[in-house]
Parts: C-alpha cells; structure tokens; sequence
C-alpha cells in the first residue's frame, strides 16, 4: 500500500518543463492545494546550480498567480540545512516547492538533517509538497539517481539511491515520453522491491491526496503495476543482460483520470 495517510499533506509531483509563461495549470493547481491567494510558499533551490536565477523565476511565476508570500530557501551546502532562518521558514509555509536540477544534490544537501525532519513534520501536519523534475525524482523512499534513457530493460541503465521518502514504495520517473524511459522506469522496478512505477510526462503532474491520485497537465502519466507478474529473469542476469518481465499492468492517464493507491486501480466512470 502506498496511499498516504489521510492525516499527511499533499503532493504535487511534476514531470519537469512545466509551463511558467501561459496558463500555467500544473503550477496553478499547487497553488490552490496550497491556499491560493492566502498560501505561504517556500521555493528550494537545492537541486540547481542557478539558485538565483532558478528562485526569481518561480517568485515571479507565483507572484503573477496572486500569491504575495514567497520566498527561497537555498541549501547550497549540507550545513545549510541547520539554518534557523530557513527551518523557521518551513515552520511558516503551507507549500514548498522543490525545483529542477540534479536529485542527487537534494539528498546530499537535506537527506538527515534538522531542515529534512521540518519537512517531514510539516508534512504530516498537512502542507503540500511539490518537485518538479529531480524534485520529483526524489519523492520516494528509493529514487532514480541517473539512468538511460531510450533504451530497453536491463539491469546496468539505472542507478538507484536513497530518496526523501515523501511517498514510500513507488519509483518515479520524469521527462517520461518526451525522453523515452519507459525501459529506465521498468529497469528501476526490478531493482527494489516498489510495485507501482510512474513515468510522468513534461507539464504534466500527480497530484496526491491521500490514496486519490489525479493526473494534471498536457501530457500522460504512465503507470506500471508489476505486483502480480507471472514471470521475470531478474535472479539470473548479469547487469549488461535483457530483463524479461511477463505480467505486469500498464495504464495510460491523461489529465482528469485517477488512481486509486490503494486498490492500485484506475478510478474510470464508464457511461451507461
């Protein structure tokens, strides 16, 4: 089960490239979890090597959605992450944003530190937690670190590594279509033992709340179920070998559809 308990927050997980200049919808809808024009968000540049640039991008991008309490935190060192100021900023918001970059330097930078457990203790007390790109990478307890992509299943085109575990037990991929990795997310699910795979489309996003999962955006997400396959060759492979996997669920969501976490069920009304 991976469903969210009913008592945590929220989570908007983006496929990264979302729209900033035009209607914005992927970025609109966090900012309506996360109290609209009343909403406190901290923007995390962790993952970037351009935090200034990257930050004013997404305070001006907010500002233009009404929302007049932004502000950055910037983690460009470990050390960082025992800032009073920047806890204290958590402390305040009810949504952070996590932008693109590299996942890596998020976990090296947050993962076990003072500002990593604030994260964690705000979300559970209910704010919402978005990551677009390596932030959305890094939501789960296991995440992608780097990988191929184009490429078909084998046990040497990914890299896993500790995620933030803000939702435990899946894998997330980004960046899905547009970059080919549906061979990336299926290697990944061989790997650890996560049945539920999303690959996630650029400007699109899962919104999470608790075991509802809704798809936002222009594009699909892809969703890949291998907790009743009937065959793979995973125990007898050396790394540079073909994956085989016979079984597995395959579901395309595009925006509007949702998902069931819990049942690991697409929520479809079929007319009558």
């Amino acid at each position: 089960m991976v469903a969210l308990d009913e008592s945590h927050g929220q989570l908007v997980i983006i496929g990264g490239a979302e729209d900033r200049e035009g209607e914005c919808k992927v970025l609109r809808e966090f900012v309506r979890r996360a109290g609209g024009l009343q909403a406190q968000i901290v923007v995390m540049t962790v993952a970037t090597g351009l935090p200034g640039q990257v930050g004013s991008d997404y305070i001006r991008v907010f500002e233009r959605l009404g929302v007049e309490n932004v502000k950055v935190v910037d983690t460009e060192r470990r050390d960082d992450a025992s800032n009073p100021e920047a806890i204290a900023k958590i402390e305040q918001a009810t949504g952070v944003f996590f932008t693109g970059g590299n996942q890596a330097r998020i976990t090296d930078c947050l993962k076990d530190t003072e500002l990593d457990a604030k994260l964690h203790e705000r979300f559970q007390q209910g704010i919402v937690i978005a990551g677009t790109s390596a932030g959305a990478a890094m939501m789960p307890d296991v995440m992608i670190v780097e990988g191929e992509s184009e490429t078909n299943p084998r046990m040497e085109v990914v890299k896993m590594g500790p995620g933030m575990g803000f939702l435990p037990g899946v894998v997330i991929d980004q960046h899905f279509a547009q970059r080919g990795r549906l061979g990336r997310l299926i290697s990944a699910l061989a790997q650890q033992p996560a049945i539920l795979g999303f690959g996630i489309d650029e400007d699109t996003a899962i919104a999470i709340n608790g075991a509802e999962l809704e798809v936002i955006g222009s594009g699909a997400v892809t969703v890949i179920d291998v907790a009743n396959i009937t065959h793979t060759n995973v125990e007898d492979l050396l790394r540079d070998e073909n994956l085989a996997i016979c079984g597995a669920k395959l579901h395309i969501l595009p925006n509007g559809y949702k998902f069931d976490l819990a049942r690991r069920a697409p929520l479809v009304q079929v007319a009558v």
